[in-house]
């Protein structure tokens, strides 16, 4: 295992030695095939009646009807299969899955995805409003762009509209009844430790970048956001520099306050202890990769 020292000590200082040992045993674990309904092109029925004619075995979540855990199916089966192939499902982690919901987008209502290529939250946000909602959806990479083009449309998520640009430069002139801002991290929730070159690009470098970029897009998501309405910030990285410390840090600035989160089934998740109560910490294991989340109210 080739986890560098300078995250398993930031890890250390953070965590008590059992979560230290469940974080770096989940590390380990090979995460099981996951996928979500899309419900713009098909139903939960249908998909079960699929698997079960092609003899793939599933579970399911108590917090969303449309997630699908396969028992020992591999990506290639599934992308074999009709309803990936029209969009009808959508291959995505399981902790992906969870910002969007706890989002709770609403039909009728202005959102803006900040970083939303290759566009999984975006088109999960499109279907959970019935493609209702107008979604400006943010990427300023011109090729995860064109990833996100593609999924938007094969996903049939029609209230998208994409815009390349950076979010931190998104005019002030526009405001937003929700916002999701999946922050660009670091990765330490989601590492692959088989990756021989793993120590060259998870470095204390890395996440001195992600800190800045984050501090500065959360910034400006509050300042875009309507007064009296809701944001999720979320990152795949388990260290509190990148989540409780920006979110602490803008609550000093800005007049927000962070709304507690619960959901049926909350209890199934694999949870670690924050320093901002209310917010959501998820170690990796077999099932789920590590995530942060936090929902914001604009006062």
């Amino acid at each position: 295992m080739s986890i560098p020292n300078f995250l398993i000590e930031n890890l250390k200082n953070q965590y008590s030695e059992k979560y230290v040992e469940e974080i770096l045993n989940g590390y380990n674990e090979k995460r099981k095939v996951t996928f979500r309904v899309n419900t713009l092109k098909s139903n939960v029925s249908k998909i079960e009646k699929v698997l079960e004619e092609n003899n793939i075995k599933y579970k399911k979540v108590k917090w969303s009807k449309e997630a699908f855990i396969l028992d020992d199916a591999k990506e290639d089966d599934i992308e074999k299969l009709d309803i990936y192939k029209n969009g009808e499902i959508y291959l995505q982690s399981l902790s992906s899955m969870l910002p969007p919901i706890i989002l709770n987008p609403r039909e009728g209502a202005d959102i803006l995805d900040m970083a939303a290529a290759p566009g999984g939250k975006t088109t999960q946000i499109a279907a959970l409003t019935n493609n209702k909602s107008h979604i400006t959806a943010c990427e300023m990479n011109n090729i995860r762009i064109e990833k996100l083009k593609y999924n938007v449309v094969k996903q049939g998520a029609s209230c998208v509209y994409i815009m390349q640009k950076d979010s931190r430069q998104i005019d002030d002139f526009f405001s937003f009844d929700q916002i999701l801002l999946d922050a660009p991290c670091s990765g330490s929730g989601t590492l692959n430790v088989d990756d021989k070159n793993l120590e060259k690009y998870f470095t204390e470098k890395l996440i001195e970048k992600s800190i800045k970029s984050q501090y500065t897009l959360l910034k400006k998501a509050v300042k875009i956001l309507k007064k009296g309405q809701e944001m999720v910030y979320s990152t795949c990285s388990i260290l509190r520099i990148e989540n409780e410390e920006i979110i602490s840090k803008v609550m000093k600035e800005e007049k927000i306050e962070i709304i507690p989160i619960f959901f049926e089934g909350i209890e199934e998740l694999p949870i670690l202890p924050t320093n901002i109560k209310e917010t959501l910490c998820v170690y990796p294991n077999e099932l789920y990769e590590g995530f942060f989340i936090a929902k914001i109210r604009k006062l």
